[in-house]
């Protein structure tokens, strides 16, 4: 069975669910979120699937290999991502920072 094969069989996009974003296949669980978890909060395969009981080891291992194949992809999606919090911070300044005089 060919690579594309297995992830195929854990990985789907389809419009109009998650923003026809890479999820774990029959979830709405994206790629993203796995990576987040996994590269950004430190959670290991086994954390993360404790935590949501319904992803497999090898789901969680095929959206790591997606990631990994597509990485400058989700790379400027994540810098897209931050940039617009960014900007809506300063377009919207935090109202309890004003009301603590910060």
């Amino acid at each position: 069975m060919a690579v594309e094969n297995v992830l195929a069989q854990h990985i789907e996009k389809t419009p109009g669910v998650v923003g026809g974003k890479a999820r774990i296949a029959g979830t709405r669980i994206t790629v993203q979120n796995i990576v987040v978890w996994h590269e950004r909060q430190a959670m290991s395969p086994d954390e993360i699937i404790a935590e949501f009981p319904q992803l497999t080891l090898a789901d969680v291992y095929a959206a790591l290999a997606y990631y990994f194949d597509n990485r400058q992809e989700f790379d400027e999606s994540f810098a897209r991502e931050k940039a617009f919090v960014e900007e809506m911070k300063m377009r919207y300044p935090s109202k309890l920072k004003e009301k603590l005089g910060q």
